[in-house]
């Protein structure tokens, strides 16, 4: 039987202050809930952050750290959502992808989902790793030295942590089942 309980587990959701898929960052952040873990809203800006649906504009959610504050000893693992101007614009500051990194280097698991995984490759976390994403970037992953694969959700553990990826908002009840399973360990 999986384990998913995140009871005394804080995860972070690591988002731009725009450009986040809304209902990756919320059906995961639901399921971290649900499986009685305390999910907390980090970004490179403190305030409320804009959610997308696509290209128009969603709801607004209160972030409640930043990237300049908090680091990974505050929390039991990191979820990335996606969205396309999301992890474009992480992966241009510096301090967020050094957050996304610290998880690695401290052995936490991490999901992705959709583009996030752009994030990661600016990390250089990639290299030797397992993993799905939204097809556009496939090629942006290999030529960061992982292997892609197309998978509802991909759980790889060959490297410091667990890292659990998915392609796309229809992945999400997959995604989150795995990801719930590997923040709890």
């Amino acid at each position: 039987m999986p384990n998913s309980d995140l009871q005394g587990k804080t995860i972070a959701f690591l988002c731009a202050p725009e450009g986040t898929e809304q209902i990756e960052l919320t059906e995961p952040w639901e399921a971290v809930e649900q499986a009685g873990g305390t999910p907390r809203l980090v970004s490179t800006q403190s305030g409320r952050l804009q959610a997308f649906n696509h290209l128009d504009k969603a709801d607004t959610f209160q972030v409640d750290t930043t990237v300049e504050v908090s680091d990974h000893t505050e929390f039991d693992g990191l979820l990335l959502p996606g969205g396309v101007a999301n992890p474009d614009y992480l992966r241009t500051q510096p301090k967020a992808v050094e957050f996304a990194k610290s998880f690695f280097d401290a052995g936490k698991p991490v999901a992705v989902i959709c583009h996030a995984g752009w994030t990661l490759v600016e990390a250089d976390v990639v290299r030797g790793r397992t993993m799905t994403s939204y097809p556009s970037i496939r090629t942006d992953l290999r030529n960061a030295g992982a292997t892609w694969v197309d998978e509802e959700v991909r759980i790889c553990e060959d490297g410091p942590n667990t890292l659990v990826s998915s392609r796309s908002p229809k992945d999400l009840k997959a995604f989150c089942a795995a990801a719930v399973e590997a923040f709890a360990g």
